[in-house]
């Protein structure tokens, strides 16, 4: 997809014509004509000075038709620009603020409730499907133990202070000894026991490669394999990922006429390793990320578009992220601000809520 046109290039007139184009496309779905234009105002040109305008859009990559005699629609090109260029936020409505705020306020006592609402939440005002991706585990580890569960296989059980327990399956030599799993599992207890998740990434590399000569090279090989899954190879290791209102990209009538393209979009969504790496983008930074259509691979044949925000705890450190997927004919004035809102709510919420260890910790809010 080509880079869209820096504003400069467009004058005014181009610029107040474009985004008529835009706006009614985001709010009916539907191409739009020159006498339409005209209609509504088009800054009292004619049909056929609207057409000419029309035609320097369509040059430039920002409109499209979808066949010979329709109206104009916006490309993927010519949204980016909009929302990079011309679209205008507002706040959030008052009325909205405070359901966000009450509905994740009342979730159940877990972090995981909190999260559940908020993906709902964010599915019913945008309609679309909410997407939250919950932290990782930061509990320390209270105990790892490695067990052969057949042939080339064993499987790594992770036991953290917070009661919770993970289990990951790991590929193993077919003619591995016992002992080699003792080894290793006295090794991973000796070097990551009382540690966290992302503390033992840090430590990780250094500490096989300063111990590799002693440890029995079959061991050393399933420490290797525990620290791949530590040091993130599998993006759902301690997390988890919630979809909700898949139904409600099924009651678009542009999406729903092309079932394939929803198939795809579904598809998608069951993509969930992929689908974290792309939320996982958000955490990047403190700002609303929006990816439209092709601009992700994960997207590219579903024509989606992504909003997604990070989420902080009290020392502004991003834990997770939120977000809609919808059509790409989302109305990003007002889903933009609800899903940065919402992502402020639900950290200043969970900073106050009962962690993943049953304990409750209060902390103070963070400024808005």
């Amino acid at each position: 997809m080509s880079a869209p046109p820096n504003l400069s290039t467009l004058d005014a007139r181009s610029r107040e014509i474009f985004r008529e184009i835009v706006e009614s496309y985001l709010a009916t779905g539907e191409p739009v004509g020159s006498r339409t234009l005209s209609k509504m105002g088009g800054q009292g040109l004619s049909p056929a000075s609207i057409r000419n305008t029309m035609a320097d859009l369509a040059h430039l990559g920002l409109l499209d038709a979808p066949h010979a005699m329709a109206g104009r629609r916006p490309t993927q090109v010519g949204l980016r620009f909009f929302v990079d260029s011309l679209l205008e936020l507002g706040d959030v409505d008052p009325n909205e603020q405070r359901e966000i705020e009450g509905r994740i306020a009342e979730a159940g006592r877990t972090p995981q409730d909190v999260l559940g609402a908020a993906s709902e939440l964010l599915s019913g005002l945008a309609g679309g499907a909410g997407l939250v991706l919950s932290p990782e585990r930061e509990a320390p580890i209270r105990h790892a133990e490695l067990v052969a569960i057949g042939p080339g296989q064993a499987l790594l059980i992770l036991v953290f202070e917070d009661n919770q327990v993970e289990n990951r399956v790991l590929t193993t030599p077919g003619d591995l000894a016992a002992s080699a799993l003792v080894e290793a599992t006295n090794y991973l207890n000796a070097r990551f026991k009382g540690k966290t998740l992302s503390e033992a990434r840090a430590a990780a590399a250094d500490a096989l490669t300063r111990d590799r000569a002693a440890l029995d090279s079959a061991a050393a090989s399933l420490v290797q394999g525990g620290l791949a899954e530590w040091s993130g190879e599998d993006p759902l290791a301690g997390r988890s990922l919630i979809v909700r209102g898949r139904a409600n990209l099924l009651e678009d009538a542009q999406i729903a006429a092309d079932l394939e393209r929803v198939r795809r979009l579904f598809d998608d969504l069951e993509k969930s390793r992929e689908l974290v790496q792309l939320l996982d983008l958000a955490k990047a930074g403190d700002a609303v990320r929006i990816f439209i259509g092709s601009e992700n691979p994960l997207f590219s044949l579903s024509g989606s578009s992504l909003i997604v925000a990070p989420y902080m705890n009290a020392e502004r450190k991003v834990v997770g992220a939120l977000g809609v997927i919808g059509p790409t004919r989302l109305n990003y004035a007002r889903v933009i601000p609800v899903v940065d809102y919402t992502a402020r709510v639900v950290g200043r919420v969970l900073d106050a809520r009962t962690d993943l260890d049953g304990k409750r910790h209060v902390r103070p809010n963070r400024p808005e």
